[in-house]
């Protein structure tokens, strides 16, 4: 108790008093300050959103296309670089939105809704829960998916920080478009682009300072926080008669190596374009002193689309041949060649990296 006359104690300026933390608040005081910030579209399928124990979707085509993904403080980023960087949670909510739209993409599919758990440690600002969704929803709307809504998920108390994401997707009457329907003479091409993120990342695990960087540095920093998967690619490689679509979320190498042996077959890569597509890498790979063409064949996380065609197609707006699908020979084993040579770039594993 304070003695007669002494000053009353003045509260702490907002610049020197400490931020807010969850530990702070209800959970539904927490969820009070992120409700606001989703918003679904006017043309979204959600009848019933946050609020009930469940979320009630519509699904109109009679057939719901499903994914999930997560991230982990620590394995799929990190909350600070070694360059100084800090990740925002702007930055892991709009990653989130993005990996798992692809992953809609790639099936030719369209996003409708998703659910979010989001497990934290006591200390995690509040405001860096703000900041993951506005990234969430910004990632929605800017990516191309206004109609994908938040329908609910789960706040939960955890020694790190992870993020999972569940996410609905309609084929509004198509026939899916599955990673297993390559043929031989099929056109191999690309839409979005490839090594970008990989290059982000050994810019953020290097000893450069990260306000250091040049602009184009800084954009291979930001496709690696932020990755831009081309969302409009999937339906129209649909509509066009792509044979087989996937998403590159491990490198051009692995996932190819996937869709080659769904396919039962060889993806043939072309030499020049993939030199095209290291040209942009070039900013970081001289900094770093390394070979652009590793990002190229093993980065993952820039979540460009992986797809086939038939030969007498002509290749949908955004897409770039890089290659072609081969018969195996008796002797052969399904895979990725580079002119013919086998590619043995490793790409990424959670396990075995």
């Amino acid at each position: 108790m304070l003695e007669p006359g002494t000053p009353k104690p003045q509260d702490p300026s907002p610049q020197n008093r400490a931020p807010l933390t969850v530990a702070e608040l209800s959970e539904g005081e927490l969820l009070e300050r992120i409700f606001p910030r989703l918003h679904g579209g006017e043309k979204s399928t959600l009848l019933l959103g946050p609020g009930d124990d469940a979320a009630i979707v519509a699904a109109p085509d009679g057939r719901t296309v499903i994914s999930i993904d997560t991230q982990v403080a620590d394995q799929d980023f990190r909350l600070e670089w070694n360059n100084g960087y800090r990740t925002s949670g702007y930055d892991v909510g709009w990653k989130a939105a993005a990996q798992n739209l692809s992953d809609i993409n790639a099936m030719g599919a369209r996003a409708t809704s998703l659910v979010v758990s989001l497990t934290m440690p006591p200390e995690t600002p509040v405001s860096w829960v703000e900041g993951f969704a506005d990234g969430l929803g910004a990632g929605i709307r800017e990516l191309g998916a206004p109609n994908c809504a938040v329908a609910g998920g789960d706040l939960g108390r955890g020694r790190e920080l992870a993020v999972s994401v569940a996410i609905l997707g309609t084929l509004d009457g198509h026939d899916p478009v599955l990673r297993s329907g390559a043929r031989p003479g099929d056109t191999l091409a690309l839409a979005g682009t490839v090594g970008r993120a990989a290059a982000g990342l050994a810019l953020l695990e290097s000893a450069t300072p990260v306000a250091s960087l040049s602009k184009e540095q800084r954009d291979l920093m930001d496709t690696q926080c932020r990755p831009r998967p081309p969302l409009a690619a999937g339906p129209l490689a649909r509509d066009a008669g792509a044979t087989a679509l996937m998403d590159i979320s491990d490198g051009l190498v692995r996932d190819g190596k996937r869709m080659a042996a769904a396919s039962r077959a060889v993806l043939n890569l072309d030499p020049a374009a993939l030199k095209d597509l290291g040209a942009p890498l070039q900013p970081a790979a001289s900094l770093l002193g390394t070979d652009p063409l590793g990002w190229v064949l093993g980065g993952g996380e820039d979540h460009g689309l992986l797809a086939a065609f038939p030969p007498d197609v002509q290749l949908p707006s955004g897409f770039t041949a890089i290659g072609s699908v081969e018969a195996l020979a008796p002797t052969d084993s399904t895979g990725v060649t580079i002119a013919g040579q086998p590619a043995d770039t490793v790409g990424w594993d959670h396990f075995a990296d």
